[in-house]
């Protein structure tokens, strides 16, 4: 999971679950349960932030790619894979 502009408490309550090797990625191996009441949690608590979670799944990539917030990036579905869309330069 990575967090962008986020309370710092919200952090620190995700480094009881996971560690964060660099500021706002945050690493771990948690059970479906537990990583989906963590995003609900980060969503929930992100304000202006922005959240991206990405886990392991039975697609054809191997992984599932959720996003909240307004990021600089924005991730796009083509037919079934998960891509990564930047936005046009103004």
């Amino acid at each position: 999971m990575t967090l962008e502009k986020v309370p710092t408490s919200l952090r620190g309550e995700l480094t009881r679950w996971m560690i964060e090797p660099r500021a706002g990625v945050f690493v771990g191996a948690v059970s479906a349960l537990v990583r989906d009441k963590l995003w609900e949690r980060a969503c929930g608590s992100a304000g202006q932030g922005s959240c991206v979670l990405v886990h392991s799944s039975d697609s054809e990539q191997g992984f599932a790619v959720r996003t909240f917030g307004e990021g600089r990036r924005e991730i796009v579905d083509f037919e079934g894979l998960a891509l990564v869309r930047l936005p046009a330069k103004p």
